[in-house]
C-alpha cells in the first residue's frame, strides 16, 4: 500500500500524537552532569570557552549538586583542579587532595539521591598534562601509569565514589582498577570505562576547564578518529577485563560508534557531549542563530536514538528541567 492509502502524517498531527509514538524518549535520569572543583578558589571562576559552566569552591560544589538532585539528573560526574602538580600526578591520590575531598563533600551532602561518579585519570595532576607518567623518552608509560591508576582508584572509592571513570585510554586499566579494588574488598564500585575515547580537536575548552599543562599530543594513546572497528575492540577488551559501563568519547562526531557499540553489547552504553560540542552550540545561541531550547533537547537526544543509556553533558541539569516541563 501506498499513499494515498497510507499517510504517515497521521501520526505527527498533535503534540499529543507525537508523544505518544515517539521511538526515543530523553529522561532526566538519562543525564550526566560534569562538574570542575578547584583548590583554593573563594568563589566559583567562570570558565570563558564553556559559557555557563564555572570551576567550583567546595561550597558551590555542593550547592551544585543538591541543583543537579532536585532536577533529577541521573549522576554528576566529578574533575579536580589541583593548586599544584608533580610529574605522577600525587595529588589525585592523595586523600586530602582536591578530588577526593570533592567526592567526600558530594556524597555527605546527596548520600544516594544521586550516581556521584570521579574522573579516574592524572592529566589534571601531572605537571605535563599526559594522562600517564613518563618514560624517559617522553612517551606515555602504560604499564607505569596502571600503577598509579590503582592507587587513584583505591583512593576515590575509599573517599565513596559510587562509579570510577576510567578515561586515560591505557591498555589494560580496567582490569587492573577492578583487582586492586576488589583485592580491597571494594566490588561494590562500579567501573566506567572510556572504551572509546579518540584524540578529538573538540577537548579544547574541557583542557581550560582544568588548567591543564599538556604540551604535545595524545595521539599514541587515543584512538584516532579515522577508525570505527577499532573502537569495538577496545570495548571488548575493557568488558572482558570488567567494566560495568562503556562509553563513547566525543558523541556527536561518533554517533555511529555509539550505535555500534550499543547494537554489540549488553552493558549500559554511555557517550559524553563533550566540552567542544557544547562551546560550538552556546556560540550559535548567543548569536541568536539557533533556539536554545530546542536544540538541547533535539542534540540530546540524537545521542539516546543512537543508543546511548547515559548521557554525560553540561546541559544535564537545564536539559532534565526541559524535558520534565514537556512530559
Amino acid at each position: 500500500m501506498s499513499y494515498p492509502d497510507v499517510r504517515p502524517r497521521r501520526l505527527r498531527g498533535s503534540s499529543a500524537m507525537r508523544r505518544l509514538v515517539a521511538e526515543t524518549r530523553l529522561a532526566p535520569a538519562d543525564l550526566v552532569l560534569p562538574m570542575f572543583v578547584r583548590e583554593g578558589l573563594t568563589e566559583p571562576r567562570p570558565i570563558s570557552s564553556l559559557p555557563g559552566v564555572v570551576q567550583h569552591t567546595r561550597d558551590s560544589l555542593r550547592k551544585a549538586a543538591v541543583e543537579a538532585v532536585q532536577a533529577g539528573v541521573g549522576g554528576v560526574m566529578l574533575f579536580g583542579v589541583p593548586a599544584s602538580r608533580d610529574a605522577v600526578g600525587s595529588a589525585g591520590s592523595d586523600p586530602d587532595g582536591i578530588l577526593n575531598v570533592a567526592i567526600r563533600d558530594v556524597v555527605a551532602e546527596v548520600g544516594d539521591a544521586t550516581v556521584v561518579m570521579s574522573d579516574l585519570c592524572l592529566d589534571e595532576f601531572t605537571s605535563h598534562g599526559h594522562c600517564g607518567v613518563l618514560a624517559p623518552d617522553g612517551s606515555v608509560d602504560n604499564d607505569a601509569t596502571l600503577v598509579r591508576y590503582n592507587e587513584l582508584a583505591l583512593a576515590q572509592a575509599d573517599a565513596g565514589a559510587h562509579v570510577l571513570g576510567l578515561s586515560g585510554m591505557m591498555d589494560g586499566q580496567v582490569g587492573a582498577a577492578r583487582r586492586a579494588l576488589d583485592g580491597a574488598g571494594r566490588h561494590d564500585v562500579v567501573l566506567l570505562a572510556y572504551a572509546a575515547k579518540y584524540a578529538s580537536a573538540f577537548f579544547g575548552p574541557f583542557r581550560e576547564a582544568v588548567e591543564s599543562a599538556l604540551t604535545g599530543d595524545r595521539f599514541g594513546y587515543q584512538q584516532d578518529p579515522a577508525n570505527g572497528r577499532e573502537a569495538l575492540r577496545e570495548v571488548a577488551l575493557d568488558l572482558a577485563e570488567g567494566a560495568d559501563i562503556v562509553m563513547v568519547k566525543p558523541a556527536l562526531p561518533y554517533l555511529d560508534v555509539v550505535h555500534a557499540v550499543a547494537s554489540t553489547v549488553d552493558v549500559p552504553v554511555a557517550a559524553y557531549h563533550v566540552s567542544g560540542e557544547y562551546a560550538m552550540a552556546e556560540a550559535a545561541m548567543a548569536n541568536g542563530w539557533l533556539d536554545r531550547d530546542r536544540v538541547i533537547v533535539e542534540t540530546l537526544t540524537s545521542i539516546r536514538r543512537a543508543g546511548a543509556r547515559i548521557i554525560l553533558t553540561y546541559w544535564a541539569v537545564e536539559a532534565a528541567r526541559l524535558v520534565s516541563a514537556r512530559a
